[in-house]
């Protein structure tokens, strides 16, 4: 089982969701498809900009299988 860790959409640019982890030492924001972390979570694209969300850390660091955070 992957590790899941919390996340912020900071905001959107283009079709692209710029995603941070949510917590004070976090490192600089990466870009992932706004239309794929919207459909996973359940929200229109528009809505994610400041939602916190949970997602696996896959082995090369990079984020999948968004869901909100509880």
């Amino acid at each position: 089982m992957s590790e899941r860790v919390r996340v912020r959409v900071l905001l959107l640019i283009g079709a692209e969701a710029e995603i941070v982890a949510d917590a004070p030492d976090a490192t600089p924001p990466q870009r992932y498809p706004a239309t794929v972390v919207a459909e996973e979570v359940g929200v229109a694209v528009r809505d994610l900009p400041g939602k916190v969300l949970t997602a696996a850390v896959g082995p090369d660091d990079r984020l999948s299988g968004f869901s909100l955070a509880e």
